[in-house]
């Protein structure tokens, strides 16, 4: 099965900084073009660190308030995150500004890796590489959540042909694959118990697929029955293996 990958939806133009690139061009380019982050590279094209809004907020956050009583002491602070925000505050070029390592993908890595990279790093921008890991466009959740405007005939006829006929060797019509705004229904009568866990598995993992309503039955019952060779059902046993 295929899966859409991250160099399909990917921005190739990207706006860029270098590590020297001023303050005050940085906030340029992100007001200019409407953009809330950049990656930052070094003489290569390789990624180095990024810049979001909220690291150029640093110095505005630090600047003192007019009305508030003046402190004879302002004690530094002591943590490492302290210690961070006080040196964006001071800086003056992307390279002082930007936060390290970076967060990237790479363009041959599938929307599902990348989508689960900005969940579980919580960013809202991929930098994205090629095979030398050189900035070749950037990616944002916006970008990635273009898969859910497949059209349901598209997904229906994947699931039928990658699913149900490549993969366990059915006759599609044999099963019956509707989907609403990207909810697949899967009803019918299957062979073994093995191949409706592998049908429910790989219609969700396909690309644009929303949720999967299992209306699946069997025959037989071979979750205990230990294997006799290939076929159909050897497939579905090593894709059990898998999940």
């Amino acid at each position: 099965m295929k899966h859409n990958k991250v160099g399909s939806v990917m921005t190739t133009d990207v706006i860029r900084a270098e590590y020297g690139t001023p303050f005050k061009e940085v906030a340029r380019l992100l007001a200019d073009h409407r953009i809330s982050g950049l990656p930052v590279v070094d003489e290569d094209g390789k990624v180095i660190g990024v810049i979001s809004e909220t690291d150029l907020l640093a110095r505005q956050a630090e600047a003192p308030d007019p009305y508030e009583p003046k402190r004879h002491f302002r004690f530094p602070g002591l943590t490492p995150r302290s210690r961070r925000q006080a040196a964006k505050a001071r800086a003056c070029t992307a390279g002082r500004l930007m936060t390290e390592p970076p967060v990237t993908v790479h363009a041959d890595e599938t929307i599902a890796e990348a989508a689960r990279t900005m969940a579980q790093r919580r960013v809202e921008r991929l930098p994205v590489l090629d095979e030398e890991d050189r900035l070749v466009g950037i990616v944002t959740r916006r970008d990635l959540l273009q898969v859910f405007l497949r059209p349901d005939t598209e997904l229906r006829d994947e699931v039928i042909e990658e699913v149900l006929v490549r993969t366990l060797w059915l006759v599609a019509r044999g099963i019956d694959v509707s989907v609403a705004e990207g909810v697949v229904t899967l009803d019918g009568r299957m062979g073994r118990r093995s191949e409706t866990e592998i049908a429910v598995s790989m219609t969700k993992q396909i690309d644009g697929v929303v949720a999967v309503l299992d209306k699946l039955t069997y025959r037989l019952d071979d979750s205990r029955l230990e294997p006799t060779g290939r076929g159909p059902q050897g497939v579905a046993e090593d894709w059990l293996r898998s999940l």
